[in-house]
């Protein structure tokens, strides 16, 4: 693999996604106000500060701003940096109505106190702005930044339309260049394209087609407000929406024209990027990286339960989100250690048993014996075994 690579691998990639905390009370006026702080509470009884434990620091709840359409619940944004090899190095939690830019500026601004010696970013479309690209190249950093691709930027649509031959970057994977552009305004794009995903997005675009026959069949008979009622449905899907159109007395037609610009994207996707250093196969593959966060995502929604959880106070979600993470990093320190999943890693160590004995002797309390893919387990990790024996209890001696 090129050593340029290599390099840009060594650094973190920070991606984010956004969750919610389960309450199992409605909300009250309190828990929308101020929290007031132990030493407050106990000034106004009239009480000494309790100064038995660390002081637990009570503040305002995360505004409600929820995408996963939970309005009454509490909404946070969590971001993660994560390294090549899938291990969370750093997480945040931001309020739910933290905007991108706010985000991104954030994380980069902690992660430059590391002192990595090379940065490029490799960050999803939802981080694609102007003023994100600029702030990323500051202090000599690089991005790679997925385009969008449906209602795309002008140099984005050019970069789509430009014509050129696809050369194999890695497996089914295909990738051509294109700069936009002139001088100091140029451009550098990177399209990707793999065969397989553009047979899965042909499949669903003729489901979704299929399903919307169904849906406007006969409609031409029906009432106007009828009519408008199954478009207000249909408003709802995106996907399904770009798909069909309405004459001007407003009856439903699938839209030939919009399938066909659907199938030109069928396959790709688009990446821009400020480094002229990195070939187009790293910069397909170093996007493809995200993949592993999101993976990151999954096992902390999934396996380390990141909820239901039943918080509110800001102070408590933050410390819920941080031990998840925590979590997190201990499974990918294992799968990396061992070569082999999580979920494999646990079903064998869950073999693993301490189990008390008693006789007429006493009690002792017993491991179960190592077996041959727990010791495995135990050498890839430089993991002491347990001891066998764990506690003894002699019964006195009958009195003569």
């Amino acid at each position: 693999m090129d050593e340029r690579f290599v390099q840009m691998l060594e650094e973190q990639i920070p991606n984010t996604t956004s969750t919610y905390f389960e309450r199992d009370v409605a909300d009250g006026e309190d828990d929308l106000d101020l929290a007031k702080s132990a030493e407050e509470t106990a000034t106004e009884q009239k009480l000494e500060p309790d100064d038995s434990g660390p002081e637990e620091q009570a503040v305002r709840r995360f505004n409600k701003h929820s995408k996963d359409h939970r309005l009454d619940l509490p909404q946070v944004v969590i971001g993660m940096a994560v390294t090549a090899e899938g291990v969370p190095v750093r997480c945040w939690t931001f309020p739910g109505n933290t905007s991108d830019q706010v985000i991104i500026r954030t994380i980069k601004d902690d992660l430059a106190g590391w002192m990595l010696n090379r940065v490029v970013w490799v960050a999803d479309r939802g981080f694609n702005s102007v003023a994100n690209r600029a702030y990323l190249q500051r202090g000599g950093g690089h991005y790679v930044v997925a385009e969008k691709l449906r209602n795309a930027s002008g140099e984005a649509k050019e970069a789509l339309g430009r014509p050129g031959r696809y050369h194999t970057a890695a497996g089914n994977l295909q990738v051509k260049e294109v700069r936009v552009g002139n001088g100091a305004r140029e451009q550098r794009f990177v399209v990707c394209f793999n065969p397989e995903a553009e047979e899965r997005d042909q499949q669903v675009r003729a489901n979704l087609v299929a399903y919307l026959e169904t849906q406007i069949e006969g409609t031409d008979e029906w009432s106007k407000s009828k009519r408008d009622e199954l478009a207000g449905r249909l408003r709802t899907t995106p996907a399904l929406w770009r798909l069909v159109r309405r004459l001007e007395d407003g009856r439903f037609r699938i839209d030939k024209a919009a399938i066909a610009r659907e199938a030109k994207l069928d396959g790709k996707w688009l990446l821009r990027t400020s480094d002229d250093s990195l070939t187009p196969t790293d910069l397909a593959l170093a996007y493809k990286q995200l993949l592993e966060v999101e993976r990151g995502w999954r096992d902390m929604k999934g396996s380390l339960g990141l909820r239901p959880v039943f918080h509110h106070r800001e102070d408590r979600i933050r410390s819920h989100i941080q031990l998840c993470w925590l979590g997190l990093l201990l499974m990918r320190v294992i799968e990396n250690g061992t070569g082999d999943t999580w979920r494999n890693v646990r079903h064998e160590l869950d073999r693993m048993h301490l189990v008390t004995m008693e006789t007429a002797e006493g009690r002792v309390a017993q491991r179960s014996a190592t077996t041959t893919g727990q010791a495995e387990i135990l050498s890839a990790l430089d993991i002491p075994e347990p001891g066998r024996f764990l506690d003894f209890e002699l019964l006195p001696a009958p009195s003569a």
